[in-house]
């Protein structure tokens, strides 16, 4: 059968074919070339006695290759070892050797491929046809990496309908035990999209969003009174201390949050402990005229922490967002971002998502 092939393919356009392999032999030389030089360094690396790491030219499973990444590796020896094999053969029937076979092997754990020539045949033939059939193994190697190179920097164009580039960053790493990790926490491959009203598109909006979440107030958040009193859960033995910091949730929850705010009938600053995700997911003010609702009195509340600490809303790809509370560079320095082909669905926008995951708090 793949005789049959070999046979089909190697009697395709004699005239390119005797041109393409020709291309293969002074690629050969020139490649020939290039591994003296690198050998003569990886010589020249030892006995000066670099490290390991140093001196592997080749991907080397443990070495300079995770260990997760093998069985894409053997893939690949695999399909090249093929490619490579198949090229002798088309080669070999262009010059009118015979093809006696071709198979598949596994050393171990080591794939290849081989394809057995007709060396009554090999002898016959002029030495430039010799080196057409010796150098199209590793002619076509070459091709193959060109291919891929070029697969490679076009799939921003080839996966354009299903991924769109410039809405989102990918979270590439989090920080193991940081503010942000943990089951509900951010994950490697998210798309991050905002930080509150700050559209993340690459990495230099990111940072931009950091430092503008530094410089500028915490964001408010527009309540009704009545609301604010029947979510109010300070206790009720509660006394503002005169310095220092103020917790009216006393610390005892894991998902409310201390929030300031004024009333029209008072001029002292009232504090309320609220639930950190409802109060969130209402308008956001940041001055009191903000918030208006005919008949109804409306009060921006603020968090009331300290000015370097800060409540940020992270959107995530998920629903609903991350809330932060800290210093913004401390979300800065808890995971790396990247600019990457960001999968976002039709019905996304920057706010909402179609994709849905259980509430979380990081209070």
């Amino acid at each position: 059968m793949f005789n049959r092939c070999f046979l089909r393919m190697g009697q395709w356009r004699p005239g390119f074919l005797r041109l393409w392999f020709t291309a293969g032999v002074f690629f050969a030389l020139v490649a020939m070339l290039l591994s003296v030089f690198l050998l003569s360094l990886l010589a020249f690396n030892t006995i000066r006695q670099k490290p390991v790491e140093q001196q592997v030219l080749t991907p080397m499973p443990g070495v300079n290759l995770p260990a997760s990444q093998v069985w894409y590796y053997m893939l690949t020896l695999l399909v090249c070892g093929i490619l490579h094999e198949v090229g002798h053969a088309v080669a070999a029937v262009r010059e009118q050797v015979r093809v006696n076979g071709f198979g598949i092997f596994m050393m171990i754990i080591y794939p290849g491929a081989f394809v057995d020539l007709s060396s009554e045949h090999l002898q016959v033939v002029s030495p430039l046809r010799q080196l057409r059939i010796y150098c199209a193994g590793v002619w076509h190697n070459f091709v193959i990496v060109i291919i891929a190179i070029i697969i490679l920097l076009s799939l921003p164009v080839l996966l354009l309908p299903v991924y769109s580039q410039g809405h989102a960053v990918a979270i590439t790493g989090v920080e193991e035990n940081s503010a942000v990790s943990g089951p509900k926490g951010l994950f490697v491959g998210e798309a991050l999209t905002a930080v509150g009203d700050c559209q993340v598109t690459n990495t230099e909006a990111w940072r931009h969003c950091i430092l503008t979440s530094m410089k500028e107030p915490s964001l408010g958040y527009c309540l009704p009174v009545q609301l604010i009193g029947q979510l109010n859960t300070t206790p009720k033995n509660w006394t503002q201390p005169e310095k220092g910091d103020i917790d009216c949730c006393n610390t005892t929850s894991a998902t409310h949050l201390c929030f300031l705010y004024h009333t029209k009938t008072s001029q002292d600053t009232s504090y309320a402990c609220l639930p950190a995700r409802t109060t969130t997911d209402r308008p956001v003010c940041k001055l009191q005229s903000d918030c208006y609702l005919p008949g109804v009195e409306v009060a921006c509340v603020y968090p009331a922490v300290d000015n370097q600490t800060k409540l940020l809303r992270i959107f995530h790809g998920r629903r609903p967002p991350l809330l932060f509370l800290g210093h913004p560079l401390d979300l800065f320095y808890s995971g790396d971002v990247v600019v990457d082909l960001i999968l976002v669905p039709v019905c996304a926008d920057v706010h909402n998502h179609c994709m849905t995951a259980s509430a979380f708090a990081c209070f």
